[in-house]
């Protein structure tokens, strides 16, 4: 019985990083314009499909993993560029309304540029189970775990200690003053689709060893790390991390003690939850500073 829901915690803690990584994606972009990006998911998917579909070439998987990390950071740059900057006296319906026709059309690039076929990657150090009180825990998962743990702590440093991330905090806070004290407001929300689509990049190399990707994979990934971010408090840091971990463990928990088909239900239960009964979330919004 232990052993079981020892096997459903580490599945979830595994899930609930990732999840993590893509609800740190939505509070940087919302703190930095307000915007809720859904698109957000297509960065993991974009992350995964290049590094796997490079390294099938024949590319060295530690060549292939920057190039797919500045792939997907060039495209979160565009999509800032091209289609949230030309909007951004709009309302939010509208910028939300944009953000899902971005998600739309990055996954019709990708059957273009890939194909509809499901993609993998070798695990980075084996696939030899480790046995941990009668449950077994895949190599891959420390990696996710350990990458996770090293991205929240750069991007803690990145936003506390630089000159750069404190202007993106700045900007969250009030953008007027941000710009009235010389901050280059569009160069932020720039740094902010970069940093964003840097971490779902992040998030999607390393769970392809685990769960393979296609050109679909970004959709579930996306809505449940929103739904991490939205239960956490959307534009708080800490809240997405904790939000991402609880996510993945409600998810795994419903999966093996009830059906596997309540799977990618909790996500959408939660959402709704949170909008219902804890509108602030359970952190309510405080900015990446708290990361």
């Amino acid at each position: 019985m232990f052993a079981a829901f020892l096997q459903y915690l580490f599945s979830g803690l595994t899930s609930g990083a990732i999840y993590a990584l893509a609800g740190l994606g939505f509070a940087i972009i919302y703190n930095a314009s307000h915007v809720i990006n859904f698109a957000q998911g297509e960065f993991i998917m974009i992350g995964g499909m290049a590094t796997a579909t490079m390294v099938a070439a024949g590319v060295p998987v530690y060549l292939a993993i920057p190039l797919a990390m500045a792939a997907s950071m060039l495209v979160g740059v565009a999509m800032e560029k091209f289609a949230i900057e030309p909007a951004r006296n709009s309302d939010v319906v509208t910028i939300i309304i944009i953000t899902i026709g971005a998600s739309i059309f990055l996954r019709g690039a990708a059957q273009i540029i890939w194909d509809k076929e499901f993609h993998s990657l070798p695990a980075f150090s084996g696939e030899t189970p480790i046995a941990v009180l009668g449950a077994t825990l895949m190599p891959q998962s420390l990696w996710v775990f350990g990458i996770s743990a090293v991205a929240i702590a750069l991007l803690w440093y990145f936003f506390n200690r630089t000159m750069f991330g404190k202007a993106m905090l700045g900007t969250s806070h009030n953008r007027l003053a941000a710009q009235l004290v010389g901050v280059a407001v569009k160069k932020v929300l720039l740094a902010s689709f970069a940093l964003s689509a840097l971490l779902g990049a992040v998030g999607g190399i390393v769970v392809t060893p685990i769960t393979f990707t296609n050109y679909e994979a970004g959709i579930m990934l996306g809505l449940k790390g929103f739904s991490a971010a939205v239960l956490g408090g959307l534009g708080n840091g800490t809240g997405a991390i904790v939000g991402g971990l609880i996510v993945g463990i409600a998810e795994a928990m419903a999966s093996g003690y009830l059906s596997s088909a309540y799977k990618d239900a909790i996500a959408f239960i939660i959402i709704l939850f949170v909008l219902f009964f804890m509108p602030s979330g359970l952190f309510g919004k405080r900015g990446t500073d708290r990361v």
